[in-house]
């Protein structure tokens, strides 16, 4: 299989993303990028990470949220996968509820806010998955 970049190698990175929802309010929280070095075109995204270490998946998760966000969070549970086209990177999203922390952009944010399922889409310059799209505007 060859890609943008070359032949492929079957490496790929892995990036846990918290999709963080307040089911009060019905909204998603992400946080905005400039000038990323390595995912060219990104703007908003959701708060996570990339897998660099041997810690467990569900602590590097919470400890990247909180490195981005301030936030604690729950993680319940994975809820998709997928290859992002653009990259050689597997990404897995993982549905989140902030139980505490003060919300402030960190670390590569420079911008947060909470919106709506539907909206989520519009704020996106990558590749936004249909059957993520559907699974996101479900949420109660």
């Amino acid at each position: 299989m060859e890609g943008k970049k070359g032949k492929f190698d079957g490496k790929f990175d892995i990036v846990l993303l918290g999709i963080v929802f307040d089911p009060k309010n019905r909204k998603i929280l992400i946080g905005r990028r400039e000038n990323d070095h390595q995912i060219e075109n990104i703007t908003w995204c959701f708060p996570g990470g990339r897998v660099k270490t041997e810690e467990e998946m569900e602590d590097i998760l919470k400890n990247r949220i909180k490195l981005k966000t301030g936030l604690k969070v729950a993680n319940l549970g994975s809820v998709y996968s997928r290859i992002f086209p653009e990259q050689k990177i597997l990404l897995i999203y993982f549905l989140c509820e902030v139980i505490g922390g003060k919300e402030k952009p960190l670390a590569d944010f420079v911008e947060l806010k909470w919106v709506r399922p539907e909206e989520l889409e519009t704020h996106f310059t990558t590749s936004f998955h249909p059957h993520l799209k559907e699974y996101i505007l479900n949420l109660k």
